[in-house]
């Protein structure tokens, strides 16, 4: 049949459009009956391939997201706990601070009213001591009246030796 085709026609352009038009028309019918499904089938599943790969990106974005959002919102939790730790922190030194400072100020008290009391004990110890120290030197004096008669100059030179003895007494006690 195609030897008729080729010797009936005459060695022209439309003889070679016909001869190439069937040897195409041919070639798409072996390819529809041998070829064309497993083609249409890879294609198909091409078209599959891509779409659950663009299905797959597309979730990984929403999860991706998803996970800087978590990650966000874990972030401001932390620096928000991290500022209540600061704060609590700085809460606690300052009563701290207040507590020692109240403690210093309770304990320089209670050194202050004991040194009162100290000085006040000295005092009367001292005061004593001059006393029993000025009823000695009396009676010291009272004794060497009785055993003398004063005269002017014997007044004065008691009175000397007393005072003189009043000053030696203060620096031994």
């Amino acid at each position: 049949m195609l030897n008729l085709v080729i010797a009936a026609a005459p060695n022209t352009t439309l003889g070679n459009l016909i001869v190439v038009t069937g040897s195409f028309l041919i070639l798409l019918l072996l390819l529809k009956k041998f070829a064309w499904k497993s083609v249409i089938e890879i294609l198909k599943k091409r078209e599959e391939k891509i779409a659950n790969d663009l299905d797959s990106a597309e979730q990984s974005r929403v999860k991706a997201a998803q996970l800087a959002k978590e990650r966000e919102t874990q972030l401001q939790s932390s620096r928000s706990d991290a500022a209540d730790i600061i704060k609590n922190a700085k809460e606690n030194g300052e009563l701290s601070r207040q507590n020692i400072i109240k403690d210093a100020k309770e304990e320089a008290a209670l050194l202050k009213d004991r040194t009162k009391v100290e000085i006040q004990e000295e005092r009367e110890n001292a005061l004593t001591a001059v006393k029993d120290d000025v009823a000695d030197l009396s009676l010291q004096i009272a004794e060497k009246l009785l055993n003398k008669e004063l005269t002017g100059d014997a007044h004065q030179e008691l009175i000397n030796e007393y005072i003189d003895r009043l000053g030696t007494t203060k620096h031994e006690a």
